[in-house]
């Protein structure tokens, strides 16, 4: 039995430290399902959880045990249920500032350096314009794109979706790839240590419900991306040719190339 009726009226010190812990636990978990079909199920099962307490406190035997055993069966309900939820939280967990910084000091020693996975997508100037003169071409001939600018989180599960390019980043070959006729065309370009590391390749979607309507897929692999690392994505739209550029769960319509330049010039310089 978990609790008494009587132990609701004997709260120490220790009682209401574990009741605080346990609310800002529910608001965090609560808080990175905000916006995610996930909320309901969520609310479901922790009123559940709060019933078989208060039946338990009371000594329903038959109800408490019942419930008890829908419980423990639910744990891996839950597991399978909120996986994408309990990724996202984790990554999130693994993108903190000191976490990240943990992770990179071990990686450099025990990672050579030709081995070691793709760093911060750090572009040259000359690398830069390429991207910006193959982005607004495309915008004018609204050649739909979508492009991922790797930041310090790893992508090597995004990148070993799609086709290895390796190749020094050009305003053709940008192009090319995402000509409409072009095997390459379908799905993300993504840019990594001044290079073009791969195209054709697979972004999650966003579990976000509350996205503007007019939003088309690219739009939802970019917030997709976006939710579980902390990548830059270009995006240009085949029906009207708009560019944006997203970050996290955040997208921006840019109406001015050099303004994409500009951000992007003053990313990498903050970066250094």
């Amino acid at each position: 039995m978990i609790l008494t009726a009587s132990d609701f009226l004997h709260f120490t010190i220790v009682d209401v430290v574990d009741v605080i812990l346990v609310a800002l636990l529910i608001f965090f978990v609560f808080r990175a399902m905000r916006g995610s079909n996930a909320v309901s199920i969520f609310v479901a099962i922790v009123s559940l959880y709060l019933l078989w307490i208060v039946v338990d406190a009371f000594n329903l035997k038959i109800t408490s045990a019942i419930m008890g055993r829908v419980l423990d069966v639910g744990v891996l309900a839950i597991i399978v249920i909120f996986q994408p939820e309990i990724r996202r939280f984790l990554m999130k967990m693994g993108g903190n500032s000191r976490i990240k910084s943990a992770r990179n000091f071990f990686s450099n020693i025990f990672s050579h350096h030709e081995n070691a996975a793709y760093g911060p997508g750090k572009m040259t100037t000359d690398s830069i314009n390429e991207l910006c003169k193959a982005v607004q071409e495309m915008s004018d001939a609204k050649t739909g794109a979508l492009i991922v600018l790797q930041q310090d989180d790893p992508l090597d599960d995004v990148i070993g979706t799609g086709d290895l390019i390796d190749s020094k980043i050009s305003k053709r070959l940008i192009m090319n790839i995402f000509f409409k006729n072009s095997p390459l065309h379908d799905g993300a370009m993504i840019i990594s240590n001044d290079k073009i590391v791969a195209a054709r390749c697979t972004l999650p979607n966003t579990s976000q419900t509350d996205i503007p309507a007019h939003y088309g897929m690219r739009h939802r692999a970019a917030l997709g991306i976006g939710e579980e690392t902390d990548v830059y994505v270009i995006l240009v739209s085949e029906e009207t040719g708009q560019i944006r550029l997203a970050k996290g769960n955040e997208i921006v319509a840019i109406d001015n190339i050099n303004n994409l330049k500009q951000l992007l010039m003053s990313h990498d310089e903050q970066q250094d």
